[in-house]
């Protein structure tokens, strides 16, 4: 194996930094460093780009000899230890020329507000020692800044990249974990300073949401403004290290034509779950932790005709649906530090039956109450689709029959069907596992499972009950139901070849499909796209 070239070394030179400090900096952004140097032996398994505020990121995936997981290499456009000086100089006049009171840094509907005013400041010094800059350049310096004067250092690089779900400091001797969407868990070459600078960016996380984490209150679960979700620990309590858990709220979400791209189900199936959630049939969608249970209800809720009104009741903002939809999200509170002011998913699936939804969407299950109130809501004629953790369509009714939870079992056909998802955590991949109905005697019929060695769902059991309640419901003949499903599974393949995979355009699709069906059939006939 032939060895790597060592990384170009930058020379600092004072004299040319303080004369021209402008013209310096524009030579060091053309020179990328890294954060740490490369290894002699290592493969690359792929590399892309994105930008994070203004600054072009390069990453690298890397598989080390000798390493057993995979490394997340960052390279990013920096600055020498001297123009380092002359922005820490910038910095220190920033923070005295900006007053900002605390009302500010923790409301927030003024979120930007800090960081507009600190913007506005820096173009002023900016002029005053790099007079000649252009406007590139000038975002560059102001995002850098900006960054370390408010943000979470080299983590907010990291926060930028749509392709990872979870970003984790374990402790200041280890670097900072990843997982990454195509790659799993993987460390990358970022790193804290030390247990201090961990527990200093909990705090202004805290901060920024109203809460506060110290020696008294060791433990922070928050939800920040934009969905992401953070959970933090503090030593004693986690005995190596202080801990930041950060949860990426997605900004480019799971739709059923990605869905069907990455074969974690198939046309045919996903027309099934079309006409049940059409026809306004319930629905759980069971599976572990990371099986894709959250992104699979976002999927199928895009099958909502948009003349219904939908409720969405979550602790963290993960569903998005299309915004031509009549849809209020609606996010449960933690309680404050004194303990008062909690307004939990019981409060909120309550409150939300005197809202007159035609469907309500639970993002997760736990609770004997939220349990009860859920199927009070169904017999009370609104459909309702929630997630539960459950590895199989027998044990999710267990659980939900058995204490805690202890529904009575007669309120189990109230659910028509229970959705099954698995991942595979040796390959990574996320599949359909079960579709199964719930019989009048409250027990599964499993129609589809999947097969480990096809790699694909495979009918196992016919139909008992929920064709027979389509049927009630629609007045459709098995001929007709047969025809419907082709149809949907026709329309589906339509966007696969066409590659309509946002979450907008998939429901301007079926938005079309219920009010003007022979239009939307005519150009998947022509294969056409929607004007």
């Amino acid at each position: 194996m032939k060895k790597g070239k060592p990384p170009k070394k930058v020379v600092d030179d004072p004299a040319k930094s303080l004369k021209n400090p402008s013209q310096h900096l524009e030579d060091l952004k053309k020179t990328p460093i890294r954060l740490e140097p490369k290894s002699e032996e290592r493969k690359l398994l792929e590399t892309y780009n994105y930008t994070s505020k203004e600054i072009p990121v390069t990453v690298e995936i890397i598989k080390k000899k000798g390493e057993f997981v995979k490394t997340y290499e960052v390279s990013i456009s920096s600055v020498s230890k001297t123009t380092e000086f002359i922005l820490e100089k910038i910095r220190q006049e920033l923070i005295k020329r900006v007053n900002l009171g605390m009302v500010e840094l923790t409301d927030t509907k003024k979120e930007n507000v800090v960081e507009e005013r600190f913007s506005e400041t820096i173009s002023v010094l900016i002029e005053k020692y790099f007079p000649d800059l252009d406007e590139e350049t000038k975002k560059f310096l102001t995002s850098y800044l900006v960054s370390k004067s408010l943000g979470l250092g080299n983590i907010e690089l990291l926060m930028a990249d749509a392709k990872l779900e979870e970003i984790v400091v374990n402790e200041a001797s280890e670097p900072v974990w990843i997982y990454h969407r195509d790659h799993g868990w993987v460390k990358t070459n970022i790193f804290v300073l030390d247990e201090d600078q961990t527990k200093h960016y909990a705090a202004m996380i805290g901060r920024r949401v109203g809460r506060q984490i110290s020696v008294l209150e060791p433990l922070l679960d928050a939800h920040l403004p934009g969905g992401d979700r953070v959970n933090a620990t503090l030593i004693p309590i986690s005995t190596r290290g202080n801990t930041i858990t950060l949860r990426k709220f997605s900004r480019d979400p799971w739709t059923i034509t990605r869905f069907l791209k990455a074969g974690t189900m198939t046309p045919s199936v996903a027309s099934l779950l079309w006409m049940a959630m059409q026809f306004e049939l319930s629905m759980i969608i069971a599976g572990g932790t990371a099986s894709g249970k959250t992104s699979t209800l976002n999927c199928l809720a895009n099958f909502f005709p948009p003349n219904q009104r939908i409720l969405s009741i979550e602790d963290t903002r993960e569903i998005q649906l299309p915004r031509f939809l009549h849809w209020v999200p609606l996010n449960t509170r933690l309680p404050n530090t004194e303990g008062v002011g909690e307004v939990s998913m019981e409060h909120l699936l309550i409150n939300s039956l005197r809202m007159r939804p035609d469907r309500i969407i639970v993002g997760e299950v736990r609770r004997k109450r939220e349990a009860e109130t859920l199927f009070e809501a169904i017999h009370t004629g609104h459909s309702v689709y929630a997630t539960f953790h459950a590895n199989n369509a027998e044990e999710a009714l267990q659980r939900l029959t058995n204490p805690p939870i202890d529904v009575p079992p007669i309120m189990m056909p109230a659910i028509s069907l229970i959705l099954v998802q698995f991942r595979n955590r040796r390959t990574g991949k996320r599949r359909t596992f079960q579709v199964a109905e719930i019989l009048p005697d409250a027990s599964p019929n499993v129609l589809l499972q999947y097969d480990a060695k096809k790699d694909k769902l495979v009918e196992i059991n016919k139909s008992k009950s929920l064709i027979k309640t389509l049927k009630m419901y629609t007045g459709f003949t098995d001929a007709e139901v047969a025809a419907e499903l082709k149809e949907k599974e026709g329309i589906l393949n339509y966007m696969i070849k066409n590659n309509i995979h946002e979450v907008d355009a998939v429901g301007k699709v079926v938005a079309e499909y219920y009010t003007d069906k022979a239009n939307l059939l005519k150009n998947v006939k022509a294969n056409k796209l929607l004007q």
